[in-house]
């Protein structure tokens, strides 16, 4: 069954790379970016991880490696932006 929902427009800051990974992922998968970030969210709020196939982690893997991204889930709450103080 389609439910309707109701989408805002909004600027989320967001490390660089991370962003190209996304971006490249929703491309592969051929959805928006807005609708792999919703997918993400509601698999993660009802605790159901990974929300990605074993295939679509090696694709994610793949763009990591393009786009240099070298953190991970455990660097998530210890990032700092260029020019902040520490």
């Amino acid at each position: 069954m389609t439910k309707t929902i109701e989408r805002v427009q909004t600027g989320v800051r967001i490390e660089k790379r991370i962003l190209k990974v996304l971006k490249g992922l929703a491309e592969q998968l051929d959805m928006s970016l807005g609708d792999l970030l919703e997918g993400m969210a509601l698999h993660c709020f009802e605790g159901k991880l990974p929300p990605f196939s074993a295939d679509t982690l090696r694709k994610i893997g793949q763009l990591k490696q393009v786009y240099d991204l070298d953190l991970s889930a455990a660097d998530s709450h210890k990032l700092n932006e260029q020019g902040d103080k520490l």
